[in-house]
């Protein structure tokens, strides 16, 4: 009995979640809320494109590949993306739906802005069902690059949670969103439940039972 109380006053040791920015097209300059947001978290990592004018669905989404695969085993990633960067990021998911993960995953993510598959013919390429992870999906009533309603579509193709935030345009550097406190606690909650179920995957059964 004491070894297993020994194991039950051992904090949880394992890889902490890391956050992952996934820009859009022309990349977020330093005064972009992705900019913002990574400094907010040790670790976090930028995706970076090779040619940020050309919005080629596959290279994107290979570039999310990559951190995977080079990922620390076990490594858990929160993405917070912007619109192109959100259509490679359901590019990547539905690739790696039901594969075994070789290093890296992505455990949930936050999507803001997405921009419309229909401006850059790539709807057939794109998932039409869930994506198999907690997802929100953050869209503006005044968007250039998505429609409110198309997004709102979208989103419940891919499983999402559903957030409007008004008339905000892009929801980018140009619409006045450089820090934005929203952002991080929306990635905060992400993150605060990707611990939430380590706790509860690695708990040994005497915990449970004084949960219960």
């Amino acid at each position: 009995m004491s070894q297993h109380i020994d194991q039950i006053s051992q904090p949880y040791q394992g890889t902490p979640v890391r956050v992952l920015v996934i820009p859009g097209l022309n990349d977020s300059g330093p005064a972009h809320w992705q900019t913002w947001l990574a400094s907010q978290f040790k670790g976090a990592r930028r995706v970076v494109q090779s040619n940020w004018d050309e919005p080629d669905l596959d290279m994107w989404s290979a570039q999310i590949d990559k951190i995977m695969d080079k990922s620390v085993p076990g490594t858990i990633w929160i993405a917070a993306a912007h619109s192109f960067g959100c259509l490679a990021l359901a590019h990547h998911l539905d690739r790696r739906l039901g594969g075994a993960p070789r290093n890296g995953r992505i455990g949930a993510a936050l999507m803001v802005a997405p921009a419309d598959p229909d401006k850059f013919d790539v709807v057939h390429r794109l998932p039409q069902s869930g994506l198999g992870i907690p997802l929100t999906v953050i869209g503006s009533e005044n968007d250039p690059w998505m429609p409110l309603q198309r997004a709102q579509v979208w989103a419940g193709l891919w499983g999402a949670r559903f957030s409007n935030l008004g008339a905000v345009g892009h929801i980018n550097t140009e619409s006045g969103f450089g820090p934005w406190p929203l952002g991080r606690f929306k990635v905060d909650e992400l993150i605060r439940n990707q611990q939430k179920q380590f706790r509860i995957d690695r708990a040994h059964p005497l915990e449970l039972n004084y949960a219960i």
